[in-house]
């Protein structure tokens, strides 16, 4: 089982690094990328999603698994392993691929209870999991709220339609809150720090430092959260952000093709460490903060875009009605056909 500092000995750490808060990207990097995806969000989804207010929930949003952290034990023992992943630098998880990333968390964590340093899903973390759940979680919100919108005009009786005008605006803010929340970690994930054993120096006690980086207990602190605060702004971010790329691969091979990119960086920040770029907030230290935090709002805003489209191929209630059926006028939504006729 590798090693990785408890949270205390990490807070005291970056505490040494840098008088401000510490977290994943810090809370401004987190709020950067969940209002720069908002932003970039394109015509094709519902306007709930684009507009101010939206925005500006949805960023606020984005420091908050980071927040209720202390909650104390079972929460933090539970939570915490979910913003991170101890990828090696062979691009897997103790010998699990991250391009081939198990079909649910307990599948992965027998896996690494089966590998040859055995280990479980606590001691590696399982964040491709936290963004692959969330993005699901995503898209039943949304293939409700397609139903809500029909049935708010189209339902048998005003009754109904005023229960489900209702429902409507219930769904939109639990959606706004779910991605919110879900972008925290689809914005862990674009952080090289966040995706390896070095993630808090080169670990080299336990893994081979050929180039002799450094080993310090600060350099996570003052990539996340002390360069981004120098040198990162949303607008800085958002004109990074190309345009919607969307896939029709399922969510975990995208999210390991994401993480496997985030990984590929982590040498270069050590690299910048070691040049002196990041306390100096060098050009160079400048682009990769900005162009990782822009690859955070990207995949974020592309799989809002993908969780949209998916929405439509779903099943509400018990035993559930297709959100297409009730779209093209061939099923009429009632309130026990949505889950709640008990």
């Amino acid at each position: 089982m590798r090693f990785r500092p408890s949270p205390a000995f990490l807070c005291a750490a970056m505490l040494v690094a840098s008088p401000l808060p510490a977290g994943a990207w810090g809370a401004q990097g987190h709020q950067i990328i969940n209002g720069a995806a908002i932003a970039a969000l394109p015509p094709s989804v519902p306007a709930f999603l684009r507009s101010p207010a939206a925005h500006d929930e949805v960023e606020l949003l984005g420091p908050e698994p980071d927040r209720m952290k202390g909650g104390g034990a079972p929460l933090d023992d539970d939570a915490s392993p979910g913003h991170y992943v101890d990828a090696l630098d062979d691009d897997t998880i103790d010998g699990i691929p991250l391009s081939a990333l198990p079909k649910d968390r307990r599948a992965y964590d027998a896996a690494l209870h089966a590998a040859r340093e055995p280990s479980d899903q606590y001691a590696q973390g399982y964040l491709p999991y936290s963004i692959a759940d969330g993005w699901e979680q995503i898209v039943r919100d949304l293939a409700y709220w397609r139903v809500d919108t029909v049935a708010a005009t189209k339902a048998s009786t005003e009754a109904e339609r005023t229960f489900f005008a209702y429902d409507r605006s219930v769904r939109e803010a639990v959606t706004l809150h779910d991605i919110g929340v879900w972008g925290h970690f689809v914005a862990d994930a674009s952080q090289p720090l966040h995706v390896t054993v070095h993630f808090n120096g080169w670990n080299s006690a336990h893994y081979p430092n050929p180039a002799g980086f450094s080993d310090s207990h600060t350099v996570h602190a003052r990539w996340e959260t002390a360069l981004v605060r120098a040198v990162a702004t949303e607008p800085l971010v958002l004109a990074r952000v190309p345009a919607v790329a969307t896939s029709d691969a399922p969510i975990l091979a995208q999210v390991g093709a994401y993480l496997t990119t985030t990984e590929s960086f982590v040498p270069a920040v050590y690299k910048l460490e070691a040049a002196g770029g990041i306390d100096g907030h060098s050009p160079a230290a400048t682009n990769l903060v900005l162009d990782r935090l822009a690859a955070g709002a990207t995949e974020m805003r592309n799989l809002i875009v993908e969780a949209w489209a998916a929405s439509d191929d779903q099943k509400v209630g018990y035993p559930g009605i297709a959100v297409r059926d009730v779209e093209s006028g061939a099923v009429v939504p009632t309130r026990a056909g949505v889950g709640l006729g008990d």
